[in-house]
């Protein structure tokens, strides 16, 4: 799969050609449509020769006997890892990205949001963006309000600009100067604090308190423990009926498996984990149909770039589409849009 194989320059270039081809017409791919359209000086028999070997190397495949050739994930592979020259973007296309992620959106959330919706719209693919991962959420401020006599309502805002709701029993009712204790007591010991740890930042602080103080405590851990043990962030997903009127995905089958794939959140974002890898990367990855090791979704490609607040990795974004996607410009793409969602999401937290 990796393409470990050293091509000569007569393959690259046919490779390259089949590829760039294939990419455009989704129509397999012949010889002299390589010569005619990529001006070769060679002939159709010569080129013919180099598809067979390519073949036999993996990179190429016929989809039917006498047809033209279409590359393989292992040809997709060794043109974005070797041959591919990221598409440099235009002044137009970074100003209408900077445009609709300018200042007018407010909050984390809301360019998340928009940022799914523009890469699709952008892109012709589908666009997805997962929240801020739980590693990286911090509370900024929590406060219990009274909502009935025996019901109150624990908001929680959060280094991002958002703010968490959720609602709990107050056993017995607490008075308001009460209640005002234990909201400052909350923000006294929780300000900063990872909203994953608020539970035993709480039972940290238990052990070395007494009297008031150690009441107080045992009221925030009530209120704590309401909160859900796990915020798995939240995933923006747009554009995925573009991806049914590509051809690939006119097969019923085919199209079915994809749109599983839509209905399953855990799947998703296992692909955009595995998508980024390495999370000290600073550049776009590629993965392609079988690397994916998900059954059904052998035609699918993702690009994807994990976004930042400072020098730490976040969350991650990036398009979802068939393999024969024009993968220069879509790393160009996401990798822009990476380091835009960055800047704004640093000067949020900052």
């Amino acid at each position: 799969m990796t393409g470990n194989e050293t091509l000569n320059e007569r393959e690259q270039t046919i490779l390259q050609a089949v590829v760039q081809c294939y990419i455009t017409t989704a129509e397999p791919v012949g010889s002299r449509t390589i010569v005619k359209r990529f001006g070769l000086e060679l002939s159709p028999a010569t080129v013919r020769n180099v598809m067979s070997d390519l073949e036999e190397l993996g990179y190429l495949q016929q989809l039917h006997t006498s047809s033209g050739r279409v590359p393989t994930d292992k040809g997709y592979r060794y043109f974005v890892n070797y041959l591919m020259r990221v598409q440099e973007l235009t002044l137009a296309e970074r100003n209408r990205i900077d445009r609709e992620l300018s200042d007018r959106l407010r909050g984390a959330d809301e360019v998340l949001r928009h940022t799914s919706q523009m890469l699709a719209l952008i892109t012709h693919q589908t666009g997805i963006v997962k929240s801020p991962d739980e590693h990286s959420v911090e509370v900024r401020h929590i406060e219990v309000v009274h909502v009935a006599s025996d019901r109150g309502a624990v908001l929680v805002a959060d280094n991002y600009g958002r703010v968490h709701t959720v609602m709990m029993p107050l056993e017995p009712p607490l008075q308001g100067g009460d209640l005002g204790k234990l909201n400052r007591f909350l923000n006294d010991h929780l300000r900063g604090v990872l909203i994953s740890r608020i539970p035993s930042a709480i039972e940290e602080v238990m052990r070395t308190l007494m009297d008031e103080q150690r009441r107080l405590a045992e009221e925030a851990l009530q209120v704590v423990n309401c909160l859900p043990r796990s915020r798995p962030g939240q995933l923006y997903l747009e554009g995925t009926t573009q991806l049914f009127e590509q051809p690939e995905f006119h097969d019923v089958g085919r199209a079915r498996e994809v749109f599983g794939l839509f209905e399953e959140r855990d799947r998703l974002i296992q692909l955009l984990q595995d998508g980024i890898g390495d999370r000290s990367m600073t550049v776009p990855s590629v993965l392609i149909g079988s690397e994916l090791h998900q059954p059904g979704l052998q035609e699918i490609s993702v690009v994807t770039s994990p976004y930042r607040v400072g020098d730490r990795a976040v969350g991650v974004l990036g398009v979802l589409g068939p393999r024969r996607m024009p993968y220069p410009r879509l790393t160009a793409i996401v990798d822009y849009t990476a380091g835009m969602v960055s800047r704004f999401l640093t000067s949020v937290v900052g």
